[in-house]
């Protein structure tokens, strides 16, 4: 049987780091050892005769002596022994001294080298082991990724162990799943509200076009006002369809900036719904100052249409709307202020979602599409701008914008990813927002 060792694996390459690095460590320790004891008694030799008798000797700048004994340390005769034969010499005894003194370098070095690769290889088994332990909760976290998909994106890690680096990316994968598991129900959500807004329409035409031609009775007019209908069904599908590709072209990002006063912008459309104000009884106040932002013009126009919109729909008899616009710290801002029914705080996050009215089920009847809002949040996180939106204390809604300045404005915009879901991306929040929408 072949054995198959992971090579390519992180315990192999931590095993290998293991143990070159105790190898570097006791070598290098081994090195500073073996200076210490050699500079210890540096000057110094120990020469043991065959009798076992050991004598130490000291060496000198001074000329040896032809005559009589040696420079010998024999202070210490009890430990170092007697003086060696007469017939030895100094010079031969500091020979002798040397050379034992190289072969026990020698002998030191080998021993300590043959050591070092014995504690190396313990080291490097050591080291196998405690890579496994280590990484034996990064393989749980791996294998229960692996485990989790769209079906069971309610499942967590839940990490055991100390506050470590790996505990750090359980709670980290755990909290990316959860808002994995808030996006797929988003869009699930999503999916199934654009469903029903399409299918009623539909619903519609072919009722009415089954009961006109049903009637045996039918005349030219009861036709003529059957197609009508009709249409006027179709016409809610083509707006319902536009606003759906307002919403994912807003989600995709910019491509492109360009230069977009907000002042003439909003000038444009309040004349174009002064007229309906007119009717609803709703006094506009516009204050216009040069607001000039980095983005794309046309969705930028839609949402101040849809602000405008929003704000003249959800309003009440003799109400206001404030439009503003200027600059703040160099960065333009939009405001819209309008009176109307209360709005809980706490309805804000679903207001803002899609195909959600307030005061009004999906099932009731609304002038709107349950969009508006939606598309304005979308549009300002393509622009990277950051969206406030609070309750009035009297009833109503107060909407801000603040968009960042021309000069640090990024091309091309930093948005999501062309292709993400409208749904999912309604369930970032941007940074320093707080949704509301109606």
């Amino acid at each position: 049987m072949r054995i198959r060792f992971p090579f390519n694996t992180v315990r192999f390459r931590l095993t290998l780091l293991y143990g070159a690095l105790f190898l570097l460590s006791g070598a290098v320790t081994l090195g500073i050892t073996f200076f210490l004891v050699d500079r210890a008694t540096q000057g110094t030799y120990f020469y043991q005769g065959e009798d076992g008798i050991t004598t130490s000797i000291k060496e000198t700048r001074d000329p040896p002596r032809k005559q009589g004994p040696a420079q010998r340390d024999d202070s210490d005769t009890e430990n170092r022994g007697l003086t060696p034969p007469d017939e030895i010499d100094d010079e031969q005894i500091a020979a002798l001294a040397r050379h034992q003194k190289q072969e026990q370098r020698r002998t030191q070095l080998v021993q300590s080298g043959i050591a070092l690769a014995i504690m190396s290889l313990a080291s490097i088994g050591l080291g196998w082991v405690v890579a496994g332990r280590i990484l034996r909760r990064l393989r749980v976290i791996t294998a229960a990724t692996r485990e989790i998909s769209a079906t069971n994106l309610h499942e967590r890690l839940a990490l055991p162990g100390p506050a470590d680096e790996l505990k750090d990316l359980g709670d980290t994968i755990d909290e990316l799943l959860a808002r994995l598991e808030g996006a797929f129900e988003a869009q699930r959500r999503f999916v199934a509200n654009a469903s029903h807004e399409l299918r009623t329409p539909m619903a519609r035409q072919r009722t009415l076009s089954q009961v006109a031609l049903a009637d045996p009775d039918a005349t030219a007019e009861s036709l003529r006002d059957a197609h009508l209908r009709v249409i006027a069904a179709g016409r809610h599908q083509e707006r319902l369809v536009a606003a759906l590709l307002t919403l994912a072209r807003g989600q995709a990002g910019i491509e492109r900036r360009v230069p977009v006063d907000l002042g003439p912008l909003t000038d444009q459309v309040v004349r174009s719904r002064r007229a309906e104000a007119g009717e609803r009884g709703v006094t506009l106040d516009v204050s216009l100052r040069t607001a000039i932002a980095a983005g794309d013009p046309g969705l930028a126009e839609r949402l101040v249409t849809n602000l405008v919109d929003n704000a003249l729909r959800h309003n009440v008899p003799d109400g206001r709307v404030t439009i503003t616009t200027g600059t703040d710290r160099g960065r333009p801002v939009l405001t819209v202020d309008n009176t109307g029914p209360v709005v809980p705080p706490d309805a804000l996050d679903r207001l803002f979602m899609p195909f959600q009215r307030l005061g009004t089920e999906r099932t009731g009847r609304s002038e709107g599409l349950g969009l508006g809002l939606s598309i304005v949040q979308a549009v300002a996180t393509a622009h990277d701008a950051r969206l406030d939106a609070e309750p009035r204390p009297g009833g109503g809604l107060t909407i801000t914008l603040c968009f960042p300045s021309p000069d640090a404005a990024a091309e091309p915009a930093g948005g999501d990813a062309p292709g993400a879901t409208a749904a999912g991306a309604l369930t970032a929040d941007h940074a320093g927002r707080r949704p509301g929408g109606r």
